[in-house]
C-alpha cells in the first residue's frame, strides 16, 4: 500500500473519531486517556486485525489557499478538537475490538472528555502514498515534461 502505515491492507478499514473537548478538560487529559486506550488497542488487538493509528489536534490554522468557505484566519476548535484515526484489516475485526471487556472502559473515559459524543466514522482506502524523494520529484517532473507533449 504505501510505507505510511506499514502493512495495512488494500482493503483495509479506516476510522475516524472526532473529539471535541467539553470544558475543563486540557489537551493533557485527552493525550493521557487516549494513551492508555492506544496501547490497550495495540496489547489486544495487534493481532485481531488492529494496524495503526494516530491522533492528531487542530492546530487552529486554515488553509487560505485549501478552503473554498470564506477566508478564516483561525479555526474556533483550536487546541480544542482532536481527531483519532485508526487502521485495520476489517470493520468485522474493528467492531469485535470495541466489545472486549479491556477496551469499553476506556473508551468511556475518551468518551466523558467529549462535548460531541461519538460518531465513528469507517473509511475504506482508495490512495495512501508517501511524498517522494528528491531525486525521485525531480526524475517524476522530468518524465511529466519528455512526456507533456
Amino acid at each position: 500500500m504505501s510505507n505510511l502505515i506499514p502493512n495495512f491492507p488494500h482493503d483495509g478499514v479506516v476510522t475516524v473519531n472526532r473529539v471535541i473537548l467539553k470544558d475543563g478538560f486540557t489537551v493533557d487529559d485527552l493525550q493521557e486517556r487516549v494513551a492508555v486506550l492506544c496501547e490497550n488497542v495495540k496489547t489486544y488487538h495487534s493481532d485481531t486485525g488492529f494496524v495503526g493509528g494516530f491522533v492528531c489536534l487542530n492546530s487552529g490554522d486554515v488553509s487560505n489557499e485549501g478552503s473554498t468557505v470564506g477566508q478564516a484566519v483561525e479555526s474556533p476548535l483550536k487546541g480544542k478538537e482532536a481527531l483519532i484515526v485508526t487502521f485495520w484489516r476489517s470493520m468485522q475485526e474493528h467492531e469485535a475490538s470495541h466489545r472486549s471487556e479491556t477496551f469499553q472502559p476506556l473508551f468511556q473515559d475518551v468518551l466523558a472528555l467529549c462535548e460531541n459524543g461519538n460518531e465513528e466514522i469507517a473509511y475504506d482506502m482508495l490512495w495512501a502514498g508517501k511524498g517522494y524523494s528528491e531525486e525521485e520529484a525531480k526524475a517524476a517532473r522530468e518524465a511529466k515534461a519528455r512526456h507533456a507533449a
